[in-house]
């Protein structure tokens, strides 16, 4: 174990990930090596962990993993370690949903971790979940739904989604967090109020006592915020949202250049 372990967090989409959604097989050897010599690493994502376990077991993590943006964290290979799920009081859900009958919305999808929920049938929606083979059930979420959910998508046209996400700051504020995802989808993305990433991360770094200032986060998107923030040293790739560039420690190389490697080898002299 290296004197002092540091903890380096890993968002997955736009970060670690190439556009084709893989991992650098450089990015893939700094990170073998981290983990040699006794630091941390680990995935913390908006994505479920249906859709996170592959890069979990390619980059042979052995660290507890943070999903849908902090709402579930739990340590896939210690059962022990405890699985901390805060969901979205289905009355409030029910409340949402209700109110997007007003806007031109496409769907709906709700997430009680691997059940899917969509309200209206969506071939190309159901693509991005396919091969991920969660349950799927389609049909009105005011019948269908029974459980709190995870988190919950709004599928909105691009000029309705500042509207929408008014509406839920105005109706919600106490109960939700919103925020939004990158170009091409105009997606509105809900979780319990509270909870981000950097939530999640605060929980695993307590597990392994390692202060903030030993915590390394890479990120590109508005639900990064709150991590890049909270680390000691936050880094937001090249191809980050500018508000993330401007409040980031460092800004690396893009996700398509290694960026997440580039930025490590240097920092930890590899």
């Amino acid at each position: 174990m290296s004197l002092h372990p540091y903890l380096i967090a890993l968002d997955l989409d736009g970060t670690l990930l190439t556009d084709d959604k893989n991992i650098s097989e450089r990015t893939s050897r700094t990170i073998n090596k981290l983990q040699q010599k006794g630091h941390i690493v680990m995935i913390s994502t908006g994505r479920p962990y249906r859709s996170s376990k592959r890069y979990y077991q390619e980059l042979n993590l052995q660290s507890p993993i943070v999903n849908f943006n902090g709402a579930f964290v739990h340590h896939p290979l210690k059962a022990n370690w405890g699985m901390y799920h805060q969901p979205i009081d289905l009355s409030v859900v029910k409340d949402i949903v209700d109110t997007c009958h007003q806007y031109n919305i496409h769907n709906i999808i709700a997430e009680v971790l691997d059940h899917v929920y969509l309200h209206y049938h969506d071939e190309k929606l159901l693509e991005i979940f396919h091969h991920e083979s969660p349950k799927v059930t389609t049909g009105n979420l005011l019948s269908y739904l029974q459980d709190n959910p995870t988190s919950l998508l709004i599928h909105a046209e691009e000029k309705d989604v500042p509207k929408i996400r008014q509406h839920l700051s105005d109706v919600h504020a106490e109960v939700i967090d919103h925020r939004r995802w990158g170009a091409p989808w105009h997606i509105i993305e809900i979780v319990k109020y509270g909870l981000s990433k950097a939530k999640g991360i605060e929980r695993v770094a307590n597990y392994y006592n390692i202060p903030r200032e030993n915590i390394v986060a890479f990120g590109d998107e508005d639900n990064d915020f709150e991590m890049i923030e909270y680390a000691g040293v936050g880094v937001a790739m090249g191809n980050a949202i500018t508000p993330l560039k401007e409040i980031a420690n460092h800004v690396t190389a893009t996700n398509m250049e290694d960026g997440v490697s580039i930025f490590l080898e240097e920092f930890f002299k590899l």
